[in-house]
């Protein structure tokens, strides 16, 4: 008998594997998508962690010269809201693409050729076209006839004004007062002044939103409502 073993067919559907497999077409190597990064890091000295401490700076940049700005509290003349060395984070989009500084806002200004030649922080008291008067015979602050109740923010012990005044506001322009009535230079001091203490518009960097540090005492600074019902300028433009 015919014992030799017969050679049996290979199953050609079946698929080599191992170091018989081969490849049908040879694609070009996938590009990684980190590639020009890796390129331009190897130019630059300390390698990619230097090209991304490159990037955030520019970004923080960015995002300073156009967005929000930190801000730190110089005076105690905002107390006892903002108090020395508090950061704020300035919103510099607050006033663009029409919106305008509105009464209570906390806005941080550049007082060159007004204050002084530096920025600083206030509130906004009165806007373009009031007229406001201290005080009234209750020691209130008055923006276009209607009292103003300024207990929630003003500092304890202080008045609304030691100094009378009574004026109104040009348009285009903003009365800014600090919270901190006593320790406060602000649209008061500077009545005899080019300007006649009032803050150009223009001038305004942005609005005060946020303490950010320390974080124990961060929160969002809001407008308050002591301003809600004071009325449009109107016919109050006009000494009474």
């Amino acid at each position: 008998m015919d014992t030799e073993a017969q050679p049996t067919e290979r199953d050609r559907s079946s698929r080599p594997s191992g170091s018989e497999t081969t490849s049908e077409s040879a694609g070009p190597e996938d590009r990684s998508r980190f590639a020009l990064a890796a390129r331009v890091g190897s130019w630059v000295p300390g390698g990619r962690i230097t090209l991304i401490l490159l990037v955030c700076l520019v970004f923080l940049l960015l995002l300073s010269a156009f967005v929000a700005r930190p801000f730190q509290i110089p005076s105690g003349s905002m107390e006892p809201g903002l108090r020395i060395g508090d950061r704020v984070l300035v919103n510099k989009l607050a006033y663009r693409f029409g919106a305008v500084p509105q009464r209570g806002d906390i806005v941080v200004f550049d007082g060159t050729g007004y204050f002084g030649h530096a920025d600083y922080v206030k509130r906004v008291v009165g806007v373009g076209g009031d007229r406001v008067v201290c005080c009234d015979r209750e020691g209130r602050l008055q923006v276009n006839g209607r009292p103003v109740d300024e207990s929630g923010f003003l500092h304890p012990g202080d008045s609304p004004s030691a100094v009378p005044f009574d004026v109104v506001v040009p348009h285009g322009t903003l009365f800014v007062l600090g919270d901190h009535r006593s320790d406060s230079s602000d649209s008061r001091d500077h009545l005899g002044s080019p300007g006649g203490g009032m803050i150009p518009v223009d001038d305004v960097i942005g609005r005060a939103d946020w303490i950010v540090w320390p974080f124990g005492h961060a929160t969002r600074l809001h407008r308050p409502d002591a301003y809600a019902r004071v009325p449009d300028a109107g016919g109050a433009g006009a000494h009474g």
